[in-house]
């Protein structure tokens, strides 16, 4: 993490920070309750051994069921497949190495609209970067971003140019990682992007653009709904782009609408996969995120299991994440989750938000005045096609589709997701 010392400089310096790193499970500097309210805290990571040794003993006491009866993974993770990552984390994962990863990037922790709202803040070196605000998504966290750090701050050291520096802002979402977990109802997408204008007005930056994948995309959509004093645009890849036609045909299981290009018959195609046989995960979180909290909250393997079977699904892999992440990029986002015990306010999420993510009409995407840029990857849930970003979007700035990447193409591909960010923004810095 050498690249990142001239970041630190003037920041946070390490060693202060390890001041706040005595045992307990994360630290942050004492605030008085007035304080709280708008302060923005240095924040350090330090979870205790006892939770990673238990962890190991109810990794290495797991009790697996039968094999599968297929040959395909029809039926979800193969047996294999999750005992191979399993063992690797009973025996040989060490969670230290992750936890140090975010230890050396600065990070804080401010309290917006009643919850503590953990994020990493990178400032570039570079006079006049544009600062940015990324969301993860699920089953992701920081950890799915942290490689396009360097390439989006430090542009010269990664192919680019000076101008094309952003100062990075990384929230995580409410419920997930290590920001505070909702109490009650109402943390929907709305609400958070209404957070995140706030943190980055706390940060003191008068303009600023947003991404966002997955529920980032979500959440970057809503903020570009709200079009808060300041944010210049919009970068999604994952966009809500299905017109009503399409979406109530596939809600109803009905073919797909007659004059549908070849593009959009194979978006129709991918869509209909997801409502009839890839949905059952979604369909759990919306109906029932606390019923399945149980489960994986209690067995770190059906967490895993849970989580593996989207990174097969959802990287551009050809249905083997790992040949798109390493076990150690995997198990990291993964142990977050646990240490955390995310399981169930993460789900909670699809709870609050019912709705299809992916239909421009119950997104709204019609109320969004603002420029908007879309990068559709091969290995995205579904590749939008243009004609319907056009009647999306009504300011589509920037369309492009990439020819590498899956729906994580920041953890996949961050070379290229920084080059399509430089794209993106050029127009709007």
């Amino acid at each position: 993490m050498k690249k990142y010392k001239h970041i630190l400089a003037g920041k946070i310096i390490t060693g202060a920070l390890m001041l706040f790193g005595a045992p307990g499970f994360a630290q942050t500097v004492p605030a008085t309750n007035a304080q709280a309210s708008s302060q923005i805290r240095p924040f350090h990571i330090n979870v205790p051994e006892a939770t990673l040794t238990d962890l190991r003993q109810r990794v290495l006491a797991t009790r697996w069921p039968d094999k599968e009866t297929v040959t395909d993974q029809t039926q979800g993770v193969k047996l294999e497949q999750i005992q191979k990552l399993v063992k690797y984390w009973g025996n040989g994962y060490d969670w230290r190495k992750a936890e140090a990863k975010l230890n050396a990037l600065p990070q804080f922790i401010t309290t917006i609209d009643g919850l503590d709202i953990q994020f990493v803040h990178i400032r570039s070196k570079h006079k006049n970067a544009l600062p940015l605000i990324i969301t993860h998504g699920w089953p992701g966290s920081v950890f799915e971003l942290l490689k396009i750090v360097g390439p989006l701050t430090d542009p010269t050291a990664f192919g680019g140019r000076a101008e094309d520096a952003f100062d990075v802002v990384i929230p995580s979402m409410p419920g997930y990682g290590f920001s505070g977990k909702p109490t009650g109802t109402g943390w929907g997408p709305d609400r958070i992007a209404s957070a995140w204008d706030v943190l980055m007005k706390r940060l003191g930056y008068k303009y600023y653009v947003s991404q966002g994948g997955d529920w980032g995309s979500v959440i970057a959509d809503a903020m570009a709904r709200q079009a808060p004093a300041g944010l210049r645009g919009i970068h999604v890849n994952m966009p809500a782009t299905v017109p009503a036609d399409v979406a109530k045909a596939l809600k109803n299981g009905e073919p797909a609408p007659a004059g549908l290009s070849e593009k959009e018959q194979a978006a129709f195609k991918s869509l209909n996969h997801l409502y009839t046989k890839g949905g059952g995960y979604a369909a759990l979180m919306v109906t029932r995120p606390q019923t399945l909290g149980y489960s994986l909250s209690d067995s770190p393997v059906g967490l895993a299991s849970f989580f593996l079977d989207k990174f097969n699904e959802w990287t551009y892999s050809g249905g083997d994440a790992g040949k798109s992440l390493t076990q150690d990029e995997m198990l990291d986002d993964i142990t977050l989750y646990w240490v955390t015990n995310t399981a169930a306010s993460s789900a909670q999420l699809y709870w609050e938000n019912n709705t299809n993510n992916f239909n421009a009409v119950e997104q709204k995407t019609a109320e969004i005045k603002i420029p908007v840029a879309v990068t559709v990857f091969p290995g995205e849930i579904y590749q939008a096609p243009k004609s319907w970003a056009e009647r999306s979007y009504q300011k589509l700035i920037y369309f492009h589709e990439a020819d590498k990447g899956g729906h994580f193409a920041q953890w996949e591909q961050p070379q290229l997701f920084a080059e399509e960010l430089r794209a993106a923004f050029k127009s709007l810095r």
